[in-house]
């Protein structure tokens, strides 16, 4: 047995659970899992490579690639999320709808990171709102952040400002020295502490919640409009090896595939017994879902999520973050392209 760290972000996923925790195996590879908030995560993974496979930021995985890092794109996604739907606005800043956004002044965590890479294509493509229309504003510092790894640079043309050390996206926003913040939870009274977002190691936010309201409403209906019209849920994340490690070990990625494969079959085959009693309508919810997404929303594989890799793509490339833009072949090794 190979043994082989995996580093996957948050809590435990129940797709990639079964594999952790030994219920399901990658054949020849004995997982040694760790696991990290994704801020951090990513930050550790881009400027030290201390991680031999890794879950890893879409948008982050396509820049490190343009500019000649070494990682092996393995297509398979643990999460997915339609991320623009967590907008909330000041209810003073006059917005009215996400095509209303023109001009307005938005925090995000991360400017590179994938969830700002669909925010600004689906706000350009599906509401007519230009990621130059924008004043971006980002919290993270840049030695903390995965754009200092990437040696980020807002493109000719980007209203960008960094947002002072001494203050966060939630207090900007009650505060309305921002419009509109890119995370739905940026009012938490509590995040999962990190080492990169400075709003994990500050007090809540003071202020009066009632001004902040959620961009899209009925989150449920945004979700299915998005679905319906492209095809499919967002993806954040997927999961990569290091090239030495793949050079080394060139049977394990694909693998780790199958195994991870496995797990998710695994996983959604106990699906309905993972229903927290406590929730009302729970199984209503679940088939609910199952209707407007299908059976399996947590596609794995090249070809059945091309049309997705390749907005991505697109979306980097005229976001300015790739100089080239690869065909969604060239991010995968040959074992994976008839998957």
């Amino acid at each position: 047995m190979t043994k082989i760290t995996l580093s996957y972000v948050g809590g435990l996923n129940e797709r990639v659970e079964p594999l952790l925790n030994g219920t399901v195996e990658a054949e020849g590879i004995e997982i040694v899992p760790t696991h990290s908030h994704p801020s951090e995560h990513f930050w550790r993974q881009l400027n030290f490579g201390q991680f031999e496979f890794f879950e890893m930021s879409i948008s982050s995985f396509l820049i490190a690639r343009d500019q000649g890092q070494d990682m092996v794109a393995i297509p398979a996604f643990p999460s997915r999320m339609f991320m623009h739907s967590g907008l909330s606005y000041h209810v003073d800043s006059g917005i009215d709808g996400p095509s209303s956004l023109a001009g307005k002044r938005i925090g995000v965590g991360e400017y590179q990171q994938t969830a700002v890479l669909w925010t600004r294509g689906i706000l350009e493509h599906d509401f007519g709102v230009s990621q130059f229309d924008l004043d971006w504003w980002m919290e993270r510092t840049e030695e903390l952040s995965h754009g200092g790894a990437t040696h980020f640079e807002p493109q000719a043309g980007i209203k960008f400002h960094r947002i002072p050390k001494d203050k966060t996206i939630r207090q900007m926003l009650l505060d309305h020295e921002l419009d509109v913040g890119n995370m739905g939870d940026n009012l938490a009274p509590s995040m999962p502490w990190n080492f990169v977002d400075r709003a994990t190691m500050r007090p809540a936010p003071v202020g009066d919640r009632s001004k902040i309201k959620p961009l899209f409403p009925d989150r449920i209906a945004e979700g299915k409009r998005f679905f319906d019209k492209h095809g499919y849920i967002p993806a954040n994340h997927f999961f990569a090896v290091r090239g030495d490690i793949y050079d080394r070990y060139p049977w394990a990625a694909f693998n780790l595939y199958r195994g991870l494969v496995d797990s998710k079959a695994y996983a959604m085959a106990q699906l309905h017994e993972q229903i927290p009693t406590g929730l009302v309508h729970g199984p209503d919810y679940l088939r609910q879902t199952q209707a407007m997404y299908g059976q399996d929303p947590y596609t794995y594989g090249v070809e059945a999520n091309r049309p997705m890799l390749e907005f991505m793509i697109n979306m980097s490339f005229e976001q300015g973050f790739i100089k080239t833009k690869p065909k969604v072949e060239e991010l995968f090794k040959p074992e994976f392209l008839p998957v």
